[in-house]
């Protein structure tokens, strides 16, 4: 069974950054494309980011283009995702998501991911 822990939420003021963490278990990673997702309460889910480790090619929303960095240590098997100038728009619950196989069409389909962590709060004050 495929487990999906994130960590590294927080509170942190606009323009600050914070680093989320998805530790992985039990597959390869070059097998799966990689997801960060956020949902705020009242607003639909919204994909993040995303890295296929197969290509090592990443992708993101146009809101947080240039502002976020997806990356994975494989010998870690850990995602990251690194969050710089942080908006309090920003403000959500984040999951970490996983998908077999490796091709990212179709990338911020939510529901084209087969697995899910818990997901870490971040809340950002303006």
């Amino acid at each position: 069974q495929v487990q999906l822990v994130e960590s590294g939420g927080g509170s942190v003021q606009a323009g600050g950054s914070l680093t989320l963490s998805c530790a992985a278990s039990k597959f390869t990673y070059s097998d799966y494309l990689m997801a960060w997702f956020r949902q705020a309460p009242g607003q639909e889910r919204e994909a993040v980011a995303a890295f296929s480790s197969r290509t090592g090619n990443t992708y993101y929303a146009d809101s947080v283009k240039g502002r976020f960095t997806i990356s994975q240590a494989n010998a870690e098997n850990t995602l990251y995702l690194l969050m710089n100038s942080l908006k309090p728009e920003d403000t959500a619950m984040y999951y970490c998501a996983a998908r077999a196989p490796w091709y990212a069409s179709g990338w911020s389909s939510g529901t084209s991911y087969n697995y899910w962590g818990q997901g870490t709060q971040v809340t950002v004050s303006s």
